[in-house]
């Protein structure tokens, strides 16, 4: 017996193999994924990562940009809070990942977005101070030249990085077919830039017909400027975040 058809999809521009808890998220609503992945993760291992990783987690303040980054800095070395020091997650997936790594005490904002860290009482007052940054080369970018600004030594570590991979062939044919209602579930400005440039024409028409659930007001923004007139904000960058906007 074929398998019945959904009745929604939701698209999903997460990296490779990294689609499953949108999956989760997406069948508890009656909803199907298709992963049209730009990119895949690869966690940095060499000595000069290692050495940027302590370095950063020696600041008196210490972010972390992605439940990710967590897991390749943990790939490097155990993550432990030293005295007086103060952690930060940019939401809150990336500080429970914090918090089973074992940092007890992580501080994530309301609004779970760089200015909504930004906005967080212990990086106000930074002058001076050294603020470590465990991320990935690229997005984000707003974040470490308003902590300069604000008088802050920043020391990056960049632990993993974000390779462009074509999407594969049998995504792109079901994005051209594409006929059911469709969202596109968005939390990375740099993941949609990557896909509008790679996409045939056909899967790009596809693509443009469905309902854009952002993650941040930033990201609503470039939806609407890159032609997508339909466009919901969601409380977070978690699937289960973008689900419920996308249900409502």
């Amino acid at each position: 017996m074929p398998a019945r058809t959904p009745e929604w999809y939701v698209i999903s521009l997460r990296p490779r193999g990294e689609h499953a808890p949108m999956r989760r998220a997406a069948a508890r609503a009656g909803a199907s994924v298709i992963a049209l992945s730009p990119s895949k993760l690869v966690l940095r291992q060499d000595d000069a990562t290692r050495a940027a990783l302590r370095e950063a987690l020696s600041a008196s303040r210490v972010i972390f940009t992605s439940p990710v980054a967590v897991r390749a800095a943990r790939s490097l070395q155990p993550l432990r809070a030293r005295r007086g020091q103060g952690w930060f997650a940019v939401g809150a997936g990336t500080a429970a990942a914090l918090r089973r790594a074992g940092i007890a005490d992580v501080q994530a904002p309301a609004r779970m977005d760089s200015e909504g860290l930004l906005s967080l009482p212990g990086l106000h007052d930074v002058h001076d101070r050294s603020i470590g940054f465990v991320t990935a080369p690229g997005g984000r970018g707003m974040l470490v030249p308003e902590l300069q600004s604000r008088g802050a030594r920043v020391l990056r570590a960049d632990v993993y990085e974000r390779q462009p991979v074509p999407p594969s062939p049998q995504a792109v044919a079901r994005m051209a077919a594409l006929r059911q209602p469709a969202v596109l579930a968005l939390s990375s400005g740099e993941a949609l830039q990557q896909i509008l440039a790679t996409l045939p024409a056909p899967a790009l028409a596809g693509l443009r017909r469905a309902r854009v659930v952002a993650a941040s007001e930033r990201l609503a923004t470039l939806a609407r400027e890159n032609g997508f007139s339909r466009v919901a904000l969601a409380r977070s960058a978690r699937p289960a975040d973008l689900i419920a906007a996308a249900c409502e």
